[in-house]
């Protein structure tokens, strides 16, 4: 078993992961970025083929390093992972990928030490946590009532049509992964239901010119919907466990494309049929969960990291009672849109920032033993 000793570890070599290492490249911290993936961006080429991200170019990029798409295009899920491989190319970011951190703890002297499923050992002065925050598939508790014989998927799990049985498929929540694949549903010749509360939609095309800049100017809104704030705090809590609004689907798509769009599953009735809260059942062959997700953090142990409602404990990213440790890409970290790649670059400033100018832990020198 080998230990390094690092100044600082970045778990999570995504988007947000690589914001921090950028900024930590730039101040020459001696750092290492760990991901369980094989390759940098692989959590975008394991979701649906046909996604495609509604973040315009100039929100998506990194600094210093251009998508390659055109200025009012968008790109794909495996276009953007690939591009996250050229950004830490760019940045020169040491890399160790294919490693799982299965457990993180603090030591006695305020250090981290990292347990990696390869069975070698970090110990760190600082780490920060850039782990994605859909790891946790969400589903409701009667979704085990179903009959055995409905096929089921979470969103997370779903890559295509293909994965859809014979027969009628239902899709529960109706935000932007579950319109697209209502869609993706309907297109393929299934008759498709969409269920759950309509969160609204950006008026506008965004695969437009005119309704890109608009989309900015909602991307702008989000940015703005700071946990600082008033309004952003009574966002947040309205707006907490449901999708933000449909930005390229639109309630106009759905009823063109033949989906029917109900209410809330609210059960299973005793034949395993979901039932709608108007009481309606519903016949469905495959039932598609697109119910929302969580950051799986329980690789964690450190009991003071957590409140005593097992959320983080954090101020804008950094954690309230663990001097050292950070997060970004959370939840509502600091701003609606932190979680997303229009809110990822600020956050992940603001935690550096704090780490290296704030009162300097010791540093650890690199050493093998």
């Amino acid at each position: 078993m080998d230990t390094t000793a690092l100044d600082t570890v970045v778990i999570g070599a995504g988007a947000a992961g690589l914001h921090a290492a950028r900024l930590l490249a730039a101040r020459g911290v001696e750092f290492e970025i760990i991901d369980a993936h094989p390759r940098v961006g692989d959590t975008w080429r394991e979701r649906y083929r046909s996604l495609r991200l509604f973040t315009p170019r100039r929100w998506a990029e990194l600094p210093g390093v251009r998508l390659g798409i055109g200025f009012f295009d968008y790109p794909t899920g495996p276009g953007f992972a690939d591009y996250l491989e050229r950004c830490a190319t760019a940045i020169g970011a040491p890399l160790r990928l294919a490693t799982r951190v299965d457990r993180l703890s603090l030591e006695p002297d305020g250090r981290f030490r990292l347990q990696l499923s390869t069975g070698d050992e970090i110990v760190a002065a600082h780490v920060v946590v850039a782990a994605g925050a859909h790891h946790r598939p969400i589903t409701p508790t009667f979704a085990s009532e179903l009959d055995p014989a409905i096929r089921q998927l979470h969103s997370l799990d779903y890559r295509g049509p293909e994965d859809l049985v014979p027969g009628p498929v239902l899709v529960v929540g109706a935000a932007n992964s579950g319109t697209d694949i209502a869609l993706e549903s309907a297109a393929s010749g299934h008759a498709t239901t969409l269920a759950g509360r309509h969160p609204g939609q950006v008026p506008g095309r965004i695969d437009t010119p005119v309704g890109n800049l608009v989309s900015s100017i909602f991307i702008r809104r989000l940015r703005g919907l700071t946990l600082d704030t008033e309004r952003g705090r009574r966002f947040a809590a309205e707006h907490r466990g449901h999708g933000v609004n449909l930005v390229r689907n639109h309630v106009a798509d759905l009823a063109k494309a033949g989906v029917r769009q109900v209410g809330r599953v609210e059960g299973v009735d005793a034949e395993g049929r979901p039932v709608l809260e108007d009481g309606e059942r519903l016949d469905a062959a495959t039932v598609v969960w697109s119910t929302g997700s969580l950051p799986d953090l329980r690789w964690i142990d450190i009991p003071a990291a957590f409140g005593a409602d097992g959320a983080v404990d954090h101020r804008r990213g950094m954690a309230s009672q663990v001097a050292g440790l950070a997060f970004v890409g959370l939840p509502f970290q600091y701003s609606v849109a932190s979680p997303t790649l229009m809110g990822m670059g600020r956050d992940a400033g603001y935690v550096v920032a704090q780490m290296f100018e704030t009162a300097p832990r010791a540093a650890a020198s690199v050493s093998m033993v």
